[in-house]
């Protein structure tokens, strides 16, 4: 059986012919609409009840295009392709024609001569990448997978938050559940000293590449540790930074399974505030522990306790070193701090000091472990324009420029914003 494709113009033809060969429409009747002359519409008959609807179709398909590029064409591009671009895409490569040989080709018949000559492998046709499992850590501690996820938890009773989830390679077990407003440094600070708290020191975390965990500082003489990275590290634990999010499946799992039984959960409970859910996810976790944890290969729980020399509160703290002034003052913070003079500070001018910044919001200022008595000279709350947002933090700020924005007097706010009666102080202006 032959099957006959036809255009929408062939298609047309056809209906005529066969009204025409039943008598329902008159020649001239057909030649308005196919917009032909008399005597095309009687060749176009005759050849319709000669060979019927396949004499209608164009003689030219299945041809080559009057456009076309001869074999010689075809045969000298990939030939360049093979010599100099074997591994352009056939975009660039059909620029690189051009722009150096001189020899117009369109991107999509070079994609299609270098598909059928093999230089080049359509997606459809690219292996996927294979992540092939990995076997659980033998004991509970040895590796807990760390991660925040950002999600409307509450519904629309609540504002979107994120939930801090660590969870047991070993064991699939919940270690440790924590909502806080975004995924930051001194939300990791707070979650993991509860952490340590309540099971101990495990061997490592596993995270992925959040700048809370891995510094992006490119420099080669920069020891690259970040704040979290410091505190781990002196509490003698490891953090370890998988290169994609399949490598922590685990902890990517149990955010899909949170998503949809926590936020019912919490929906049951009429929770709508993240220190409501807080007290909640104690009991949440036991139970999604009794019903997905299994056993560790092997029994033996390898978290350990605290060293002597180990004190969370100053461990879990954002470090930075200044350098005294003459005049006994350092910055942090866009905040001016005034040292209050003394013997030990008297000798500080051009030294370093630590200031300390707790997560509850305190903030010390010490230099070679003792604490330094100090006046804030200055204090200007604002988010500095153009200022750099962690995306994961973008929420955050937009609040917090809401805040300061309500907090701005009427008066305040009008001889900030602009005013075309008011020229602008660097204009300048002749005498009168």
């Amino acid at each position: 059986m032959t099957v006959i494709t036809m255009s929408r113009g062939e298609l047309a033809r056809l209906h005529a012919m066969i009204d025409l060969a039943d008598g329902r429409i008159s020649v001239d009747e057909a030649m308005a609409l196919l917009e032909l002359g008399r005597r095309q519409i009687f060749r176009l008959q005759a050849r319709f009840l000669e060979k019927g609807a396949v004499a209608l179709t164009s003689k030219r398909r299945g041809g080559a295009s009057n456009r076309a590029h001869g074999a010689a064409f075809r045969s000298t591009v990939l030939q360049l392709v093979r010599d100099r671009y074997t591994d352009f895409g056939p975009t660039l490569a059909a620029e690189k024609l051009l722009e150096v040989h001189g020899l117009p080709v369109g991107v999509e018949t070079l994609r299609q001569w270098m598909v059928a000559d093999g230089l080049w492998l359509r997606r459809r046709d690219r292996r996927a990448r294979v992540h092939q499992p990995r076997h659980r850590r033998d004991c509970l501690g040895e590796l807990i997978q760390i991660d925040g996820c950002l999600h409307w938890w509450f519904e629309e009773r609540g504002p979107r938050c994120t939930l801090l989830v660590f969870i047991d390679d070993a064991t699939g077990r919940l270690m440790q559940l924590r909502f806080v407003p975004s995924e930051s440094a001194f939300a990791y600070f707070l979650a993991t000293r509860g952490y340590i708290e309540q099971h101990g020191k495990p061997i490592a975390f596993y995270s992925d590449k959040h700048t809370v965990f891995r510094s992006n500082n490119k420099d080669p003489l920069s020891e690259g540790m970040t704040q979290y990275g410091r505190a781990l590290h002196e509490l003698n634990i490891d953090i370890l930074c998988a290169n994609v999010p399949e490598a922590k499946g685990r902890v990517e799992r149990a955010h899909k399974t949170l998503q949809d039984r926590l936020v019912k959960e919490l929906r049951l409970a009429g929770i709508s505030d993240l220190d409501a859910a807080n007290v909640f996810v104690d009991g949440y976790v036991e139970d999604f522990n009794r019903r997905f944890a299994r056993e560790p290969r092997l029994d033996k729980d390898l978290h350990r306790p605290l060293r002597p020399q180990d004190d969370l509160e100053t461990s879990f703290t954002w470090r930075a070193d200044r350098k005294v002034s003459k005049n006994l003052t350092l910055q942090y913070s866009r905040v001016l701090f005034m040292l209050e003079p003394n013997e030990i500070t008297r000798g500080l001018p051009g030294k370093l000091v630590t200031v300390m910044e707790f997560p509850d919001g305190r903030l010390e200022i010490r230099h070679q472990g003792r604490p330094l008595a100090y006046r804030t000279f200055d204090y200007v709350r604002r988010v500095d324009q153009g200022a750099i947002t962690d995306n994961k933090r973008l929420g955050e700020a937009l609040e917090l420029c809401r805040q300061m924005q309500a907090e701005l007097p009427p008066l305040a706010r009008r001889r900030l914003s602009p005013s075309r009666r008011t020229a602008p102080s660097n204009v300048f202006q002749q005498p009168g």
